[in-house]
């Protein structure tokens, strides 16, 4: 993390997907999840007034006339991604021997590769020990313990005077005279309206959820000792939902490093929360009558189901083990769900130690959502890029 940059959002990690020597560049193969069978409609034939033989059509007017056989062809062409053409094995010994090599520099670069994400992450840690002393002026003023200096207000108003017509997108600021009857403390619902202007995070928190949200007082970051990951801290007033004063979620990454030289994520431990009596805000409770046939007599049947809640966020989904992955009657439906499920957990413990806990204020503020949607609107600008509509057809 930069300290004096303002930090955009970085866009998702593209897939690339390896391209052996007998795979076509421009082949369209969906990698980042399991290919779908596809259902193969029949080929529908010409009308025979028209004399169109199907047999004498050209191959790719037949697949562009008919989706499914076109999703089938990529199906097929996607089970040779990564596959050997046996252009390496055709080659001399002495010319394999010298491939072998290179792969023995790379097997010494991927060691070099982990030795600079190790050394990336003390940094990081060493960083967040100077963070720490803004982090807790920041949680005085927020809890209302203390007022901001002069200076602090005069910086505050010079980091803003670049922009003159910045529109705050996030609280709703109301000023109050010294007659007022209303005195707030330090700022009501900080971090509630935070989450709440950041995207996907605000999507999982529910109306039921702010209830308790609201009492959310900090949000901090630890870095795990002797193993890579990092640790949420979410530290709550008391309320009347749970009894926890603090709820944490833990991220741990593999030992080692992956293809592209960063840390993988292994797994997410979270908090077993101890809600009050009723007061879980991740079940809900169905009340369905039923009626006797034979007496006509009716009862009140009470079930506890699973329901949709940021607190989920504290049971992450777990990824499967080896012997599941194994077993031949593996669902791949729902591994495909699983694993959308992982990384959007994953996705938004990075938001909160990239991005919310850093830039707290400018969430709340709504300011991190201008540079958010600048980013999507590069993308986004239909005149930056030429359309074919030969390959849209």
């Amino acid at each position: 993390m930069s300290e004096s940059q303002d930090i955009k959002p970085r866009p998702e990690d593209d897939l690339v997907a390896p391209t052996p020597q007998n795979t076509p560049l421009n082949t369209h193969v969906p990698t980042s999840r399991p290919a779908q069978k596809p259902n193969v409609e029949d080929v529908v034939e010409g009308d025979e007034d028209e004399g169109e033989d199907v047999t004498s059509m050209n191959p790719a007017s037949l697949l562009a006339s008919n989706p499914a056989l076109l999703a089938l062809a990529q199906h097929k062409l996607g089970a040779l991604v990564g596959r050997p053409s046996g252009y390496i094995q055709s080659l001399p010994p002495a010319v394999r021997r010298r491939i072998d090599g290179l792969k023995g520099l790379q097997v010494e670069h991927a060691k070099i590769e982990s030795e600079f994400q190790l050394a990336i992450l003390e940094v990081e840690k060493k960083f967040l020990a100077k963070y720490q002393p803004l982090y807790d002026r920041r949680q005085e003023i927020i809890s209302g313990k203390a007022e901001p200096t002069d200076s602090e207000v005069t910086e505050g108003q010079n980091a803003d005077s670049d922009d003159e017509d910045e529109e705050d997108e996030g609280a709703q600021v109301t000023e109050l005279t010294d007659e007022g009857e209303e005195k707030l403390t330090g700022i009501p619902e900080f971090w509630l309206t935070a989450m709440k202007n950041a995207v996907p995070l605000a999507e999982t928190i529910t109306d039921a959820d702010e209830e308790a949200l609201k009492k959310l007082t900090d949000i901090r970051l630890s870095y795990l000792d002797g193993q890579a990951g990092f640790r949420l801290h979410f530290t709550f007033a008391p309320n009347d939902f749970f009894e926890d004063t603090e709820l944490t979620k833990t991220y741990y990454y593999q030992d080692q490093v992956g293809y592209g030289g960063d840390f993988v994520y292994d797994k997410a431990i979270g908090h077993e929360i101890k809600w009050k009596e009723d007061k879980d805000l991740t079940k809900k409770v169905e009340i369905k009558k039923q009626r006797n046939k034979t007496t006509g007599r009716t009862r009140v049947v009470r079930k506890v189901v699973p329901t949709d809640s940021f607190f989920n966020f504290f049971k992450p989904p777990q990824p499967p083990t080896r012997e599941e992955l194994q077993e031949e009657d593996v669902d791949e439906e729902e591994l495909e769900e699983l694993d959308g499920r992982l990384e959007m957990d994953y996705q938004l413990g990075e938001d909160f130690k990239e991005k919310i806990i850093p830039r707290a204020v400018d969430y709340f503020t709504g300011k991190a959502l201008r540079y958010e949607e600048d980013f999507e609107d590069d993308f986004e600008d239909d005149d930056d890029f030429d359309e074919d509509d030969d390959d849209e057809e």
